[in-house]
C-alpha cells in the first residue's frame, strides 16, 4: 500500500520557500503602511469559545467554522473563520476606548469549505478597522488606505465596487417580506438573477416590486446614483444611502469607483457603505469591507465600525513576481575573521549563509549566487561557480 502521509488536506496547502517570502515582506509592508497611518496591531487567538466567536456574525460564519469540544472546560471551540468579529470585541470589551481606535491584524483563519473554486480553506487574513466615528470620513479614510495598500503590492485595480445595504433593507421592510422570502431574494439579488428576483416579488405592489426589479440593474459608473433616485421609492433610508454613496463618489473622484446597489455582501451584518476592490485577471474579489455599526453590541458596547480584509496569499499571487533575494556562501571551514564579515555583510542587508562540510556542487540550490573570499587579509565576493 503506498505511504501517502504526507498528503495535506483538500484546499490545504503548506507554503514554499519562494512564495513565503513574498507573502511575508507584503505582510511586513502592509502592516507597516497600516501603522503609518495610526492603526495600531493586535494579535486575537486562533482559538475562542463558539458564543463569543460567532456573536452577531450571522449563520453563514457558523457554517464556515470549524468546532471543537475544549478538553479542559467542555464547552465547544471554534477555530476561527474570520477575524474582523474578533478585532470588533478587542475594541469593544479589553480596550473600551471612548474616542476613535484604528486597529489592524494578521493571521491564518480556516473555513470548513473553499470559498470558491481552487480557494484555499486557510486564508491569511490581513486588514484594518476603524471603530469609534459614525460619519462617512471613516468609511473615505478606509478605502483610501486600501487603495494605497493594494498599490503597494502592485496590483492594478479595475474597479472599487461601492453598494449599501440600507437600500434593500428599506425595500424589504417596505414590502413586510417574511423572513424565508427576504433570503431566498437576497440570494437572487446577490447573483444578478432577474428571473427569480421577479418570480419573488410577482405578488408584491408597485413601487416597492419594480424598485426590487431594477436593482440588480442598478451598477455601472456613478450616473446610477442618479438613475436610482428617479427609479427607487423617495423612501428616507434610500435618500441617505444614496446620498451618502454622492459624497464618496465626490471624495473619491481619483479611483477607479462603479457602483453596485444590489451587492449585498456581509448584509446580515454591515450595516451601511459597503465595498469590494477587483483586480485584471481574478474574477473574484481582492478586498471586501464596510460599515458594521454596532456589531460590538453583541459584546456589551455598541460602537460604529468599518474596516476592510484581504488574503495575503491571493494578494501574492497577484502582486509581480519579483526576483528572490539570492544569498553570499560563507565558505568552509570558518574562523572569527570570517564569522566577523558575515555579519558585517548582514548588517547591510546580504543574506549569507555559512557553508557545511561535504556539500559542494548544492549551494545554489540554497540560493547562493555569490562567494565570499579571502585573499591577502581582504574579503572579496565572487560569483558562485558549481557544475
Amino acid at each position: 500500500m503506498t505511504n501517502r502521509s504526507w498528503l495535506l488536506p483538500e484546499a490545504i496547502e503548506d507554503v514554499l520557500p519562494r512564495d513565503a517570502a513574498r507573502i511575508e515582506a507584503l505582510r511586513r509592508s502592509l502592516l507597516d503602511e497600516f501603522s503609518g497611518n495610526g492603526y495600531e496591531f493586535v494579535i486575537p487567538p486562533l482559538l475562542e469559545y463558539v458564543e463569543s466567536l460567532l456573536t452577531g456574525s450571522g449563520h453563514d460564519l457558523d457554517l464556515r467554522t470549524f468546532k471543537l469540544v475544549d478538553q479542559l472546560s467542555g464547552r465547544s471551540m471554534g477555530l476561527r473563520a474570520d477575524i474582523t468579529p474578533q478585532v470588533a470585541r478587542i475594541d469593544a470589551h479589553l480596550l473600551n476606548r471612548k474616542g476613535v481606535a484604528r486597529l489592524c491584524y494578521c493571521g491564518s483563519a480556516l473555513h470548513t469549505l473553499p470559498a470558491g473554486f481552487n480557494a484555499t480553506r486557510e486564508p491569511l487574513q490581513i486588514g484594518a478597522e476603524l471603530y469609534g466615528h459614525a460619519g462617512l470620513e471613516a468609511d473615505i479614510e478606509v478605502i483610501r488606505l486600501l487603495a494605497a495598500a493594494l498599490d503597494l503590492c502592485g496590483i492594478n485595480v479595475l474597479r472599487f465596487d461601492l453598494g449599501h445595504v440600507a437600500v434593500f433593507r428599506a425595500l424589504a421592510r417596505l414590502a413586510g417580506l417574511a423572513p424565508k422570502v427576504e433570503e431566498d431574494l437576497f440570494g437572487a439579488l446577490q447573483g444578478k438573477d432577474l428571473p427569480t428576483v421577479r418570480e419573488l416579488v410577482s405578488g408584491l405592489a408597485d413601487p416597492v416590486r419594480s424598485a426590487l426589479v431594477a436593482l440588480p440593474e442598478l451598477y455601472g459608473d456613478q450616473r446610477v446614483l442618479a438613475r436610482a433616485a428617479q427609479v427607487l421609492p423617495a423612501l428616507p433610508e434610500i435618500a441617505a444611502a444614496l446620498s451618502d454613496l454622492q459624497r464618496l463618489a465626490d471624495a473619491l473622484a481619483g479611483l477607479p469607483l462603479s457602483f453596485d446597489l444590489a451587492d449585498l455582501r456581509g448584509y446580515h451584518y454591515h450595516s451601511g457603505v459597503v465595498f469590494a476592490a477587483y483586480c485584471a485577471g481574478n474574477p473574484s474579489a481582492v478586498a471586501l469591507g464596510g460599515r458594521y455599526d454596532d456589531f460590538g453590541r453583541s459584546y456589551g458596547r455598541a460602537r460604529p465600525a468599518t474596516g476592510f480584509s484581504m488574503d495575503l496569499r491571493e494578494l501574492a499571487r497577484l502582486s509581480p513576481d519579483g526576483e528572490p533575494r539570492a544569498a553570499i556562501l560563507a565558505p568552509w571551514p570558518e574562523d572569527d575573521a570570517m564569522h566577523a564579515e558575515a555579519q558585517r555583510l548582514r548588517g547591510l542587508g546580504e543574506r549569507v549563509i555559512l557553508a557545511l562540510p561535504g556539500h559542494d556542487g548544492a549551494w545554489r540550490e540554497a540560493g547562493c549566487d555569490r562567494l565570499l573570499v579571502r585573499r591577502d587579509n581582504n574579503w572579496i565576493i565572487e560569483s558562485l561557480k558549481e557544475d
